[in-house]
Formats: C-alpha cells, structure tokens, sequence
C-alpha cells in the first residue's frame, strides 16, 4: 500500500488509510457477521495488503469486532489497534451512552482482555455522556493513561470546544468525527486539527456505502477516470488534509482491495475539485429548508 503516513502522539506512526470494524457484525451492528470465516477473511487480507490501523469498538457487536481482532490480528506485529468505550448496545441499531468514569474505567479493562494487550495504544471516548459532567468524563480519561492502561487518548464526534475542553485534562491525540466529501460538519474541526497536530480519522468516509455504489453520486466522474467511486471518495478524503486518516470499513476482500487502490491514486487539483463540487451540490440538495 502506497498511502502516505501520519504520527500520533508523536510517537505512533501509521499509514494514513485504515480499516473499520464496524461492517464485521451482524445486522444493527449486532451480533456474529452472517459469515464469519469472510469477516476472518477481510481482516487476513488487510494485514497483507499493509494496512496496519484498525480501528474498532467495544460497542461493536458489542465485543464482536475486538474478538475477531483478536483471533484474526493478534499479537498486531506491525499493527495499531484503536478501540473506544463509552457506548452500550441494548439491542440491534439501540446505541446508549454511558460516560460514567467507572463505566469508562470498565470499559478500557474489558478491551484489555478482548484484544489481548497490556495496553491499548490509542483508546477513544466513544460519546460524551451528557448526563455527566465532561470533565469527569475528560478526567476518568486522563486517569486511563496515569494507570498505563492506554498509550494515547483521543475522542469521537466532537466540536472545537470539546476538543479544547478536552485537552485541559489530557493530550488529545486523535478526534474521530464522520466526514466524508458530502458529510462536511467536521471541515472547521479538520483545520483546527491540522493546525494542533491532532490526528483527524474519518468514519464513514463512503457514506455507509452510498458513495461506493453503482449509482453514486461520484460514478459518472469516476468512470471517466476509469477508477471506481469509491476510489474517487478516498482518494479526495486523503487529498483533504494531511492530518486525515480514513476507515473505510467492509465484510468483503474484493471491497477492501477496492479501497486500498484509492491510496495509489494521484489525481490532479482539477479532479479534486470536480469532486468537491459534486460533494457540495448534494450537500445543498440534501440540506433541511428554512
């Protein structure tokens, strides 16, 4: 893989395309996959084409993605497993938040069995619980690293002042917001990051798959470069910002091959903005009315 690289927490570097888990569940995000020598399958073929950053949840599942990382990946010779805790799961598609900082301390040991390490290298707050003061939340984080039991901290859907907040208690390494060229809400908190030396990952870089599909948006662009769409999709994501990272996520080999390609694409300024301007179209077509 010929992605660029980037360094967390000045001592974590990785290649700036990764993997997500979350496509390695069952329906709702719930439960197995239907087919789990496939998910077995994705993540082998991610580790041989060089992906060495897979970021997963212990939400996700709940527990099913850190277990089939582990059983797949360990002992990550090579690899970065991030992980986030603070989300509960009561049934398929029912997410709970839960920024308790027992829970938050809990939820970090679970995920040191799970996946099998002394220390998890990049931990995430999967939400901030707004029935909790944050900066318990921010605090139970900080102690998390004080205790050795994570490497380096970083948060998810988060603004420029959580962010902020957020750094008075810890160093915040990374901030894992969904972006991709239509979903433009985190474009302020992109630029905050570049100019922090904060890590920005970006989850659902495809739009849950929209963007990758036949009838994407990007498909008449992408035909005539004769790449697919959602090549053109991470390829312009990786152009963004040196300080993105992209996850795009799938349960299938021929999807993850797919993906990878993007990062040996160089297409030119006037191609990045064609698709910036078909990003923004939809973005406006799709925005709610006054």
């Amino acid at each position: 893989m010929n992605a660029s690289t980037i360094t967390i927490g000045g001592d974590l570097t990785i290649h700036r395309l990764g993997f997500g888990t979350m496509r390695l569940t069952g329906p709702g995000m719930f439960g197995p996959p239907p087919d789990l020598d496939a998910a077995r399958a994705t993540l082998r073929t991610a580790r041989d084409l060089g992906i060495d950053f897979i970021d997963t949840a212990n939400a996700y599942g709940p527990i099913v993605a850190e277990l089939l990382v582990r059983e797949t990946l360990h002992p990550y010779a090579g690899i970065t497993v991030s992980t986030k805790g603070g989300m509960l799961r009561p049934g398929p598609n029912q997410w709970a938040v839960d920024g308790r900082p027992g829970s938050l301390r809990a939820a970090a040991e679970a995920s040191l069995k799970v996946l099998g390490v002394e220390r998890i290298d990049l931990w995430h707050l999967h939400r901030i619980d707004p029935n909790v003061p944050a900066d318990e939340q921010f605090a139970a984080v900080a102690e998390l690293q004080r205790a050795g039991l994570i490497r380096h901290a970083g948060l998810s859907e988060v603004s420029i002042e959580q962010i902020e907040a957020a750094r008075k208690h810890f160093p915040v390494a990374t901030v894992q917001n969904a972006y991709h060229v239509i979903e433009r809400r985190s474009d302020p908190v992109i630029d905050y990051c570049e100019r922090e030396g904060i890590a920005f990952i970006a989850y659902f870089p495809l739009a849950t798959g929209a963007l990758a599909a036949a009838d994407s948006i990007l498909a008449p662009f992408a035909a005539r470069l004769g790449i697919t769409p959602a090549q053109a999709a991470i390829a312009w994501l990786l152009a963004r910002s040196p300080t993105l990272v992209a996850i795009p996520g799938t349960s299938r080999v021929e999807h993850l091959r797919e993906n990878v390609g993007a990062a040996e694409l160089r297409l030119s300024a006037d191609d990045l903005a064609a698709i910036e301007k078909v990003g923004r179209k939809a973005a406006m077509l799709r925005a709610p009315k006054p």
